[in-house]
């Protein structure tokens, strides 16, 4: 089979799906919609897939430049003649694809484009559904996109949900440090809190700054490490400059804040196992690969309340919850884990058997298959 994989861009998360297809007796060919700084994922593509060429893919895609891109879409399908195009996000990639005529059509959302995106306002709504009732199948990571596909007017039969999973030898607990003993020593011990979402404000990293700046008021052996960047990032400084006023403790020499930038692929468990406590505050989040990653290196979870994240985090068992956008509860649920720190590998052992048991990508991956099946099977 010819299949064409059309992204918006080559992420990590496109590099997954394109490694795992390589492998396959699939001819694949991709498609890059756009190129968005910074660039997020250091993998080359691998030596399997053939780049397709054309008039996108070289800077940030404007609405204005539609016409002319759907135009070079229409010339590289009438060239390549794929069996199939897997497309997305909805309102971007599969939407170009949809408004082509092509069939059949394999569109996958990216979590935002319906949690988020479609609910911007009417032209994003009706864009959405405009694809997906050109969509021979819809592929989502996660119950809450599925629900929402279905509000939208997509066929449950041509749903199929699984997460999008992680390497879990990779992604691992080897050589995660060994928490301090009890006692006044690990009471003082540095508590490292991990943040690897990027600076932007659907992901609530503001909230994250000012919880931690309220929490390190009380247990000045907090620390916060902070991957990444993002167009937040001077208003993130600003508020974590507060933190350079409080009083120093023993470990005064120790950085509370730290912030490494950009951080390979092959470096993250590093960070993961290095980390007592991963936290999230995205408003909007679907199976959160970055959260299967801190899980399955056995490191607990503090996340906030939404249906994604409800999937997966049981609230005392592998991690906990906090209302999005709250950075008072925010801090106080860092407060209550520092306190029950002695807890924390009973959790991230139950949160590396939660990856196991569903977030295992050489076990989910064939269900992308399934669906290409399902929709040549429409033809």
């Amino acid at each position: 089979m010819k299949l064409l994989y059309f992204s918006r861009d080559y992420t990590p998360h496109d590099h997954r799906f394109l490694a795992a297809l390589a492998r396959t007796e699939h001819r694949v060919y991709f498609l890059r919609l756009e190129r968005r700084d910074p660039q997020v994922e250091d993998r080359p593509l691998p030596s399997q897939i053939e780049i397709i060429p054309w008039s996108g893919g070289r800077s940030t895609a404007r609405l204005q430049d539609g016409p002319r891109l759907l135009f070079d879409l229409k010339r590289v399908l009438r060239r390549l003649k794929p069996d199939l195009v897997h497309a997305g996000p909805l309102q971007r990639s599969a939407f170009l694809v949809a408004l082509s005529g092509f069939r059949p059509l394999v569109s996958m959302s990216w979590g935002y484009d319906l949690i988020h995106d479609a609910q911007r306002n009417a032209a994003w709504r009706w864009a959405t559904r405009y694809t997906l009732r050109r969509s021979a199948v819809l592929v989502g990571d996660s119950q809450i996109i599925r629900r929402l596909a279905i509000s939208h007017g997509m066929p449950e039969e041509r749903i199929v949900t699984f997460p999008w999973g992680i390497d879990l030898e990779h992604f691992s607990p080897a050589g995660r440090g060994c928490p301090p003993s009890e006692g006044a020593e690990a009471s003082s011990a540095p508590f490292t809190l991990l943040s690897t979402r990027s600076w932007e404000a659907l992901y609530g990293v503001e909230t994250i700054a000012r919880a931690f700046v309220l929490a390190a008021q009380q247990r000045p052996e907090l620390r916060l490490v902070m991957l990444g960047n993002g167009s937040q990032a001077g208003r993130l400084r600003q508020i974590l400059s507060a933190v350079e006023k409080l009083p120093q403790d023993d470990q005064a020499n120790v950085h509370r804040v730290l912030t490494p930038g950009q951080i390979g692929y092959a470096d993250l468990p590093r960070y993961y196992r290095s980390a007592d406590l991963y936290l999230s505050a995205s408003y909007s989040d679907g199976a959160s690969i970055s959260l299967l990653e801190a899980m399955a290196c056995g490191c607990p979870a503090l996340v906030s309340d939404i249906p994604g994240n409800r999937e997966w985090v049981t609230p005392g068992e592998n991690g906990w919850l906090f209302p999005p956008g709250d950075a008072n509860a925010l801090a106080q649920a860092i407060l209550h884990a520092v306190e029950q720190r002695s807890e924390l590998p009973r959790m991230g052992a139950a949160a590396r058997r939660t990856a196991e048991a569903r977030a295992d990508w050489n076990q989910n991956f064939p269900q992308l298959l399934r669906a290409y099946q399902l929709a040549l099977k429409t033809l």
